[in-house]
């Protein structure tokens, strides 16, 4: 007796076959855009960072916080090769920085801005200037594009056109801050460092710098690591929190993971009790800007 001709099973998925999405493997996570590989960093006698480890992965804001004074700026700085690491690797957009030449430096500072503590404005340039001086040293373009550009930009960061002309002394603290920010997605950057971005200003301000921080993040898509020990802006800006505390990140988590975090030193930097653990030899670590 004759049977109907069955089509062959398929045990094996042919190439070109689309396979059904509830028989495919969970995705690998994402290659970190920034990484730390055990890395040491020490100012003569004074540890600021000891085997330390800590992974920035792709259109996240990762937010590093700790007391003051315990070196958050000096992972900023090491990052972009202002500083250089005693032992250990940082990998920045599949580039190691230590071994780097200086064109390659250059090639990946071009692609991550910098927000300065400060803002770190020319003073002796307009707003407009300012906003362009990177444009006018890595682009080829003309007067009425880097305008153009630095208008979006301001307009970006709540800011108008007619505050292109102005000097940085004639503006606010708040404003200093928002040309900064300008002043750094200007050349379309992959990833955005924030030094201390609400530093010195009033809560109305502070307010405002997180939510320009998140805009950014949101509508730019881009990579943020912000230093605060804010905890506020913390909250307001993170994906995820790294926790600085004795030269290494012991909690790398979510802002609900650490507000629900048992870690006694987690629930200590929360509630406003965390003391600076003892360096190495007595001496207490300072936020570096230079060797």
């Amino acid at each position: 007796m004759e049977h109907d001709a069955q089509p062959p099973r398929q045990d094996r998925t042919e190439v070109g076959t689309p396979v059904p999405a509830d028989d495919l493997a969970p995705a690998r996570p994402r290659t970190p855009i920034i990484a730390f590989v055990d890395v040491s960093k020490s100012f003569g006698d004074n540890t600021i960072y000891a085997g330390m480890n800590l992974e920035v992965h792709p259109g996240e804001t990762l937010t590093i916080i700790g007391g003051s004074g315990l070196g958050k700026s000096v992972c900023l700085k090491m990052l972009i090769g202002l500083l250089p690491v005693d032992s250990g690797r940082i990998t920045v957009l599949g580039t190691d920085i230590g071994t780097a030449d200086d064109e390659v430096l250059r090639e990946v500072r071009r692609r991550v801005a910098y927000v300065f503590q400060g803002g770190a404005l020319f003073d002796s340039m307009t707003v407009l200037e300012n906003i362009g001086y990177g444009l006018r040293e890595h682009t080829k373009m003309g007067d009425e594009e880097i305008r153009a550009r630095a208008k979006a930009c301001l307009e970006m960061v709540g800011l108008e056109e007619k505050d292109l002309d102005t000097m940085p002394a004639s503006l606010s603290g708040g404003m200093r801050k928002r040309v900064a920010l300008a002043r750094s997605i200007a050349p379309q950057p992959e990833v955005i460092l924030y030094d201390e971005p609400t530093t010195g200003l009033d809560p109305r301000n502070i307010t405002r710098i997180g939510d320009m921080i998140k805009k950014l993040q949101r509508e730019l898509q881009v990579t943020s690591v912000v230093v605060t020990h804010d905890m506020p802006t913390a909250r307001k800006v993170s994906d995820r929190i790294a926790m600085l505390y004795r030269h290494r990140f012991p909690f790398v988590g979510t802002v609900q993971e650490m507000w629900q975090s048992e870690d006694p030193a987690v629930r200590d930097f929360i509630h406003g009790t965390l003391r600076r653990p003892p360096a190495a030899h007595g001496s207490h670590a300072k936020e570096h800007h230079g060797p």
